[in-house]
């Protein structure tokens, strides 16, 4: 099952268990990490030279609380990570809140509020990168991959174009330079 291929690869960083743990002690409302940390624990373990933290850009933790939509939710959940461990550079954000600053953020046209945090994983930019993890009550790695978990297993760099234009996808892809990083990566276009 790939799941497990996953969650192995979970399990055997100690960085990524703390930080899993840290997220599920905050008490933030269905929290869990997701899109680039994974991909590149994934990739950086099975094509490349190991997983480095300390090359970890931001660590993404959603969460979803429709009873606070403001911003002010977002910067008081990073702050509570922060203080519980203060070394990943921590970004929290209300996924109950998206709908109210995607359109400015990304283009486009409104967007429908999410419902759950699988509604918000589904829109994530890259199948690869559509992946959340979180510990549940009795230490167990929960897997969160409403596309599957493929790309992310076989690297494969592919736009989900649920919200992702062909030309954000570009820009995405530039910035990352993910073939630099990983060179056996297929990026689909």
């Amino acid at each position: 099952m790939r799941e497990d291929e996953l969650r192995d690869l979970v399990q055997r960083s100690p960085w990524l268990i703390r930080a899993l743990g840290v997220v599920r002690e905050s008490g933030l409302p269905d929290a869990w990490i997701g899109a680039g940390t994974i991909r590149d624990l994934v990739w950086s373990e099975r094509y490349g030279d190991g997983f480095d933290p300390s090359l970890v850009r931001d660590v993404d933790v959603v969460f979803h609380d429709p009873a606070d939509l403001s911003r002010d939710n977002d910067d008081q959940a990073t702050r509570l990570l922060v203080a519980a461990w203060p070394e990943p550079p921590w970004e929290a954000k209300n996924q109950a809140a998206a709908h109210t600053w995607y359109p400015a953020k990304f283009g486009g046209g409104p967007v429908a509020p999410l419902r759950t945090i699988a509604d918000a994983v589904t829109t994530w930019p890259e199948y690869a990168t559509a992946v959340a993890v979180r510990l549940d009550t009795h230490d167990q790695i929960a897997v969160c991959a409403p596309h599957g978990l493929d790309d992310l297993l076989d690297e494969v760099w592919q736009r989900n174009p649920t919200r992702v234009s062909p030309e954000i996808a570009q820009q995405r892809l530039a910035r990352h330079r993910p073939a630099p990083r990983w060179p056996a990566v297929r990026v689909v276009t």
